[in-house]
């Protein structure tokens, strides 16, 4: 019988076994110059020498194919996808953070494998791939149950008097998903970067307490994003991104809340973008769409979408005064997965294009962001004391 997921637990190495007993196993690295992942004549072979064995998993996924790797406590420091990869089979790889003390390896398959062998003896991980049919592949492909491990994002917990605003900031992408790349620049630092910037500005308003659905180079999902903004009990929440766009496209700092049916192709396709980064690192979609919750859902939102709304128009007003000029078309919508909290006032804001020069001249200048994050600050405070005038209105 195929075993489609491999659990290693280390007993032969005694400090090893002794982390993993006591949930802190030491940080591995992977020899680059003995590693591989080549063509065998059945399918594919992957090669990690490390340097301490660690506990891992091995599975496939389907839609798009791809083989997971899963780590507890890997360093990838120093590993060249081009110097390791070097088969017809596979295409793809990457690598990153996703979790507290976990990291994830994902290699996408030119054809259906599955995992036909897996050991880790002295520090080398050897993992076989298999060539099967699809639908053999599609039955056996799917995330593994059984092991208590989960992406989560770190969240401190937030006390906060009525007066004072709990702000959810969630600086896009993240680990092994970098968002996008160009000329060097990387989207996740970029956000993550400007997130504790304007952290910082709105706490020193005094009247906002801010939570960061990450504050390191970890990947989170969409859904523990939303998870996490429930657990602070979150007033607003505010997603930043940086992203690219054919060019010509888009240029300038735009808001967008949600929307069943996006404003424009451009919107549609971002939107697209954004979700794919859930199901390319291995988070099991299959049980997002219970059809009673979005029902309910769908009522929250009839007092909570206005809300938004009132939020973008505020922002695109904050961020025009400030950092301006912006977007042509400043306020747009989509279906943006990371906007779906039915009880939170929720927007996400592209920061600017970094398909575009200016914009990316703008995004590095630490002046600017200031500028960005000043506007952004105003608006909130301005959006509050509206939101509660509102909220006495409907009460009376």
């Amino acid at each position: 019988m195929i075993k489609q997921v491999f659990l290693a637990f280390v007993a032969c190495l005694g400090v090893a076994s002794a982390a993993w007993a006591q949930d802190v196993p030491q940080t591995a690295r992977v020899d680059v110059a003995r590693s591989s992942i080549s063509d065998t004549r059945d399918g594919l072979n992957v090669a990690l020498h490390l340097d301490r064995a660690v506990p891992y998993r091995a599975f496939t996924l389907d839609d798009p194919r791809r083989l997971v790797l899963d780590f507890r406590s890997l360093d990838w420091t120093g590993v060249r996808p081009a110097v390791v990869l070097n088969a017809d089979n596979a295409r793809n790889l990457r690598f990153g953070r996703i979790g507290d003390g976990w990291s994830r390896m994902i290699l996408d398959l030119a054809q259906p494998m599955v995992v036909d062998h897996a050991t880790l003896r002295g520090g080398l991980l050897d993992v076989d791939l298999k060539a099967v049919d699809q639908a053999t592949f599609a039955l056996a492909s799917n995330v593994p149950e059984g092991l208590d491990w989960q992406i989560d994002a770190p969240l401190r917990t937030v006390v906060s008097d009525d007066n004072r605003l709990i702000v959810m900031l969630d600086p896009g992408h993240g680990g092994i998903d970098p968002g996008a790349m160009v000329g060097g620049l990387v989207e996740a630092d970029l956000m993550l970067e400007f997130a504790r910037e304007l952290r910082a500005m709105l706490t020193q308003t005094g009247q906002v307490d801010v939570v960061l659905t990450r504050d390191a180079d970890v990947f989170v999902p969409l859904g523990a994003r939303i998870s996490a903004a429930h657990r602070a009990r979150a007033d607003l929440f505010i997603s930043l991104h940086a992203d690219v766009l054919p060019e010509g496209q888009a240029r300038g700092a735009t808001v967008y809340t949600l929307a069943k049916t996006a404003s424009d192709t451009a919107s549609a396709l971002l939107a697209q973008r954004h979700d794919r980064a859930d199901l390319i690192a291995g988070v099991d979609l299959s049980a997002q769409d219970d059809q009673i919750a979005m029902v309910l859902m769908d009522i929250a939102r009839l007092e909570t979408d206005p809300r938004s709304v009132h939020l973008a128009q505020t922002l695109v007003k904050g961020l025009d005064k400030h950092a301006g000029p912006i977007n042509s078309r400043p306020h747009r919508q989509a279906g943006f997965n990371v906007l779906k909290a039915a009880d939170i006032p929720s927007v996400l804001i592209e920061l600017g294009f970094m398909s575009d020069a200016t914009d990316r001249k703008r995004l590095q200048s630490p002046e600017w962001r200031a500028k960005a994050a000043r506007g952004i600050t105003e608006a909130i405070l301005l959006w509050q004391h509206g939101d509660q005038a509102r909220a006495r209105l409907v009460r009376n």
